[in-house]
């Protein structure tokens, strides 16, 4: 997913890609650990770097959230 894409969600529709996400991580590894090819390698990085983009944007919401909290 792009930037862009992800901006648009809410905090609780992020928590509910990023679990979504991590389960998917969890099939694709499995699939890799017996041996089996993925049906497109590069889908393991392009997941993880959704991850990577998903936890950068719900940390810079909550400093954000902070920082107007804080006098």
């Amino acid at each position: 997913m792009k930037i862009k894409e992800l901006k648009g969600l809410q905090d609780a529709d992020l928590h509910a890609k990023l679990s979504e996400l991590k389960m998917e991580l969890i099939r694709q590894y499995g699939q890799i650990a017996k041996g089996t090819i993925p049906k497109s390698p590069a889908l393991v990085r392009n997941t993880k770097k959704t991850v990577a983009r998903i936890h950068t944007l719900l940390h810079q919401r909550k400093k954000g959230k902070e920082e107007k909290t804080t006098p």
